[in-house]
């Protein structure tokens, strides 16, 4: 193999490499299917009206909740006051007038807070 074809080679495997960790590393708020979006992370703060997540990149978004919005944990239904601050969240969204409304929250089994061992 002659230098031109191993250079070609080695820039392809960069390049390949790098689409790989992109997707990967794609921020918590991703585009979904059906015009949804998904905001992943950790409850930071709940209120009557909204709830504020730090994503997986380590962005704050706050998104909103209406009378539709669903709320489970372990694919069981719970209340919105089950929901607390550190609990890690997967949120499906829509867009309305600018603002993300939550059409469905589920909560994680466990709390985003880390535990360790003594």
């Amino acid at each position: 193999m002659n230098t031109h074809n191993m250079n070609t080679t080695k820039l392809m495997t960069q390049a390949a490499i790098l689409a790989i960790l992109s997707v990967a590393l794609l921020p918590g708020v991703a585009a979904a299917h059906g015009g949804e979006e998904h905001v992943i992370g950790v409850v930071i703060k709940i209120s009557d009206v909204s709830i504020t997540v730090k994503t997986t990149a380590g962005k704050l978004v706050e998104v909103a909740f209406d009378a539709k919005t669903t709320y489970m944990r372990a694919k069981q239904p719970i209340q919105k006051t089950d929901i607390k601050a550190g609990d890690r969240i997967v949120i499906h969204a829509v867009e309305v007038k600018e603002k993300l409304v939550a059409h469905t929250i589920e909560i994680g089994t466990t709390t985003g807070a880390v535990q360790t061992k003594h």
